[in-house]
């Protein structure tokens, strides 16, 4: 096989330069959700209130989801070495799919949990304006935390020219994602705390309460699911999209001494990190260092158009099997 493209950093725009953003995003995170949850679980303490108790479960898997989402930016930024050739960027992966378990069992088990048990069983409300009072500041908090995440999102997508929402749904970034996500939620958990203490303090009844956590669960599910899913694709292997698949053929026909792309593979390997590897029909009557020539200039040009591509494998293929396939001599 001819190989073109080593493991080594190229272009300054594919370093991952955005892995100190997201660091910064999930610290950000990290420690909101770290205040937010022992002042929830105060609050849910002295009110009694079971919708409060499963938001302050909910902070706390968030800051357990943070602090894997942390080591997961850490580890996967490790260069490539004898044992890892092709680098660590999908552990990445491995560690976020952890943080959407926490999410899972830290946060909606437990506020499904709650929640039958507070209509099952009833509950004694105490003095609400605590929880309104965190509720409040958590929400300011869990809303710059959220902001910070945006904006970090919103510059991506610009960046890439793509609709923000599509970015969000296919980005590869998936520490970023997870705080967005994560925000969301419990801005909407929030929203939904208020009011079952409302529901509760007007009517004197605990079904609000317990119908607000059974939300608070069903949302965190939702949550978990989404992001586990996303982790999951990338852990498997997901190409680069269709359209930057289509350009990278364009561009390696373009080179001279190339006739046609056999097999076309891509693999992304982390926000800014991709592989291609290719089998290559070349002219019959191109020489060993016009094929070496072609290869290099096939690799220049696939980095210039997709920045995010670290390492490129073209494997020289005479193009028989495709001509007989098509019924044409596969000596012309």
């Amino acid at each position: 096989m001819a190989r073109a493209g080593t493991a080594k950093a190229v272009h300054e725009e594919a370093e991952p330069a955005g892995g100190g953003e997201s660091t910064v995003t999930v610290i950000v995170a990290a420690l909101a959700n770290l205040g937010i949850a022992l002042a929830k679980a105060v609050a849910g303490v002295i009110s009694g209130s079971s919708a409060m108790l499963s938001e302050a479960a909910h902070s706390v898997a968030d800051t357990v989801t943070e602090v894997l989402l942390l080591a997961s930016l850490k580890r996967s930024a490790r260069p490539a070495d004898e044992d890892h050739p092709l680098g660590h960027g999908p552990e990445r992966y491995i560690w976020a799919l952890l943080a959407a378990v926490a999410t899972f069992v830290g946060g909606a088990v437990f506020s499904l949990y709650d929640g039958i048990h507070t209509l099952a069983e009833g509950e004694e409300l105490g003095d609400p304006l605590v929880s309104y009072v965190v509720l409040a500041l958590a929400f300011l908090l869990e809303g710059y935390s959220l902001r910070t995440g945006l904006r970090q999102a919103r510059g991506e997508a610009r960046r890439f020219k793509v609709p923000f929402g599509r970015y969000l749904r296919r980005t590869p970034d998936t520490a970023v994602k997870a705080v967005v996500l994560e925000d969301t939620a419990a801005l909407a958990g929030l929203v939904l705390a208020a009011g079952g203490l409302l529901g509760g303090q007007l009517t004197g009844s605990g079904v609000w309460d317990g119908a607000a956590s059974l939300c608070i669960g069903a949302l965190l599910l939702y949550v978990a699911w989404v992001l586990g899913r996303s982790n999951a694709e990338f852990l498997i292997g997901r190409p680069l999209p269709r359209g930057v698949r289509d350009r990278i053929r364009e561009e390696l026909l373009a080179v001279e001494h190339i006739e046609a792309v056999m097999e076309l593979t891509t693999l992304v390997q982390g926000p800014r990190e991709a592989l291609v590897a290719a089998k290559i029909d070349f002219r019959d009557v191109a020489t060993a260092a016009q094929i070496e020539w072609a290869c290099e200039q096939a690799e220049q040009r696939l980095r210039e158009t997709v920045p995010a591509v670290r390492r490129v494998y073209l494997d020289p293929t005479p193009g028989f099997a495709q001509r007989r396939s098509e019924g044409l001599n596969p000596w012309p």
